[in-house]
């Protein structure tokens, strides 16, 4: 078991944001940051490190632009707040004088602890880490590293020996910005703060469970990114994977961010490893043709697969994740099916309408909750129709998960992020099938998928295609 992660190292007093001038940095970590101006949650300095030969002048203008593009500015005092807490170092990520003018800049605002925010290409992962820990600047600091963790088992491997070369594990922080949402934790407080869903949570009740991340457009020019990755990796592997875990946890061991985190991870090990035949590749009509992609790619833009966790709670349980790019929704939801009644009392209790009771989560393009039940139609007939208790949150997120995941990880709480023993645990269960694998298979652009992937369930009912439609029947809050 690896090290208390997080566990009293208390906050950092610098952050350092490596690829300040990236585009993620543009689209992200600006307007994270200036929301925690508005906020009153920056309240450390901001050195930004890039290989741009940029001005502070220039940097400021670019921070200033990227707030413009996204929101614009709403609060004056918030924005004059993040510009004096910018500085800018430029150079190369590989040359040890940048780490010197980095040192120097910390020495300047007096930091001690800071904070490495590594926004930078995977590639250069190993090469800033390893300057970072023979510079000097590594000491008493903490590393915020973006995904991918890896691009297999060996690499997530070897990329965690050398992060351990320098970083210990209760010093490290690996964002996977899907943790940070709102629906997201909100999946786990409903879990764990309602005292009625655990008694059914279990292969007795539980028939399979399916989840879902569909989006309605392509790969929006970013295909050579996609070569590069698939959906098997992009987000079969990371994001559906710490759905998966929410789920499937057991309760935690005792209060607090530890214990929970402890739960989590502790799943994924439980996993068994995937085959070829529990997986289903396909590629959309027309991808090719996109920029940077290989005529003849093979590149899966939609991954489904079916999963067993090996456990006393969940044997016997299959776990269906799928998802795709081009297909009819962009929705991202889990279905849990629970079994049907024991007898069939009324002639109409398992009519093809509907299937069993389920508990249904969504997390976009709205946050709800919804319980399936049938109920009896008004009438002389003891005839019934599906209907479902629906929840639904209509205020939106305040906090994008940027804003959460930085200041949490200068603040040390690791609740929301990859542990090590996690994302290995996670590659090998993929480890297998992104190697050795059927050919991906063609699907028409708005459609869900091709249709062989309707052979991963043989029972269950089938996939269930989110309908983004509001039920006929709802109690709302």
């Amino acid at each position: 078991m690896p090290k208390s992660p997080n566990r009293g190292i208390g906050k950092a007093d610098a952050l350092c944001w490596f690829g300040a001038t990236g585009d993620l940095g543009y689209k992200m970590t600006i307007p994270a940051l200036y929301a925690m101006a508005r906020h009153g949650n920056l309240n450390v300095p901001v050195i930004g490190i890039a290989r741009d030969e940029l001005k502070l002048v220039a940097f400021d203008e670019r921070i200033r632009a990227s707030i413009d593009e996204h929101g614009g500015v709403t609060d004056a005092k918030a924005l004059d707040h993040l510009m004096d807490s910018m500085h800018y170092v430029h150079g190369e990520y590989a040359d040890p004088a940048t780490f010197t003018k980095l040192k120097r800049e910390l020495d300047k605002v007096g930091a001690k602890a800071p904070a490495h925010y590594l926004a930078i290409p995977p590639s250069m992962f190993g090469p800033v880490v390893e300057t970072l820990g023979s510079s000097g600047a590594a000491e008493n600091a903490r590393l915020i590293v973006e995904k991918p963790f890896g691009r297999d088992l060996a690499s997530g491997q070897e990329l965690n020996r050398i992060v351990h070369s320098v970083f210990p594990e209760d010093r490290v922080f690996r964002i996977d910005h899907f943790l940070g949402k709102e629906e997201v934790q909100n999946l786990l407080y409903f879990r764990f703060a309602n005292s009625f869903l655990e008694p059914i949570w279990n292969r007795n009740y539980i028939a399979s469970v399916q989840i879902t991340m569909a989006e309605n457009f392509g790969v929006q020019g970013r295909g050579a990114f996609y070569e590069e990755v698939g959906a098997l990796r992009d987000v079969v592997q990371n994001h559906l994977f710490q759905i998966m875990a929410l789920l499937a946890m057991e309760p935690p061991l005792g209060m607090g961010d530890l214990a929970l985190r402890d739960g989590k991870e502790r799943v994924f090990a439980a996993v068994e490893t995937m085959t070829p035949r529990d997986l289903v590749r396909g590629q959309f009509d027309g991808y090719r043709s996109e920029p940077g992609v290989v005529p003849d790619s093979d590149v899966e833009t939609y991954a489904a697969c079916r999963l067993h966790i090996d456990s006393w709670r969940w044997a016997g349980v299959p776990w269906y994740l799928r998802a795709g790019k081009s297909l009819p929704e962009k929705c991202t939801e889990v279905h849990v099916e629970l079994h049907s009644p024991p007898q069939r009392v009324f002639a109409d209790s398992d009519v093809a309408e509907g299937h069993g009771n389920y508990v249904r989560f969504r997390f976009a393009p709205e946050i709800s909750i919804a319980i399936g039940a049938r109920a009896k139609v008004p009438g002389e007939a003891m005839v019934g129709s599906s209907r479902e208790l629906y929840l639904c949150n209509e205020y939106p997120d305040e906090m994008t998960p940027y804003e959460r995941l930085i200041g949490d990880a200068i603040r040390g709480e690791g609740l929301l992020f990859a542990r090590e023993d996690g994302v290995e645990q996670a590659w090998r269960v993929v480890d297998k099938v992104l190697t050795k694998h059927s050919p991906a298979l063609p699907y028409e652009p708005g459609t869900w998928g091709p249709v062989e992937a309707d052979r991963l369930i043989t029972k269950d009912g089938g996939w269930h295609d989110p309908v983004l439609a509001r039920p006929t029947s709802e109690t709302r809050v």
